[in-house]
């Protein structure tokens, strides 16, 4: 019998052609890969250093950024510690021509009762508009319904009209842009006892 080979089969025949495809390139077109690589790696080391370059700007621009928050914190901070400093700086400047008044009613020798009352009044009168200046207002309630909030109620007194009315005022108090600084201190009405 007779030693007979197959023919070649489609796939066998194909890997002869793989295996040449797959060949080292010949010195022809070595240098045309290198150019292809050489080509490459100048963008992407520029890339790099676009990159590297752009990372430096952004974290100059964040250290300025941090260090103006920083200035900017401190200021407030120095502006808040010079406010509660000097916040009684104006209502001072507004006193001083009132204490002027006052030592001049005393330094006076023969004054007259009545010259020493106008003086008096005359000084009260440079007090109310220190006050109103400084947004200091006076309450003085008599007649209005008690409020816990602005009167200090010392007693309870029994009286026609409608309970819990202020019927005396000691002691006047005092608000602060609304704010109560001193309240009144009053008396109050009560609802007398049903016979």
């Amino acid at each position: 019998m007779q030693d007979q080979t197959p023919p070649p089969s489609p796939a066998e025949h194909a890997a002869p052609e793989l295996v040449e495809n797959v060949t080292p390139p010949t010195s022809a077109e070595a240098p045309v890969a290198e150019e292809q690589v050489a080509d490459i790696l100048p963008s992407l080391t520029e890339q790099l250093r676009q990159a590297e370059l752009k990372a430096a700007e952004h974290h100059d621009a964040w250290l300025r950024a941090k260090a103006e928050t920083e200035n900017v914190r401190r200021r407030a901070q120095d502006d808040i510690t010079k406010a509660g400093k000097f916040a009684a700086d104006k209502f001072a400047q507004a006193m001083l021509p009132v204490k002027d008044s006052l030592e001049a009613a005393l330094a006076t020798d023969n004054a007259t009762l009545e010259s020493l009352k106008q003086g008096v009044e005359l000084t009260l009168k440079q007090l109310v508009s220190a006050f109103q200046s400084a947004n200091v207002t006076e309450v003085n309630p008599l007649g209005e319904k008690f409020d816990p909030n602005k009167h200090q109620a010392i007693s309870a007194v029994e009286a026609d009209g409608e309970p819990n009315t202020v019927i005396n005022v000691l002691q006047k108090g005092y608000l602060l842009h609304e704010r109560t600084m001193r309240p009144a201190l009053v008396v109050v009405s009560k609802a007398k006892p049903a016979a």
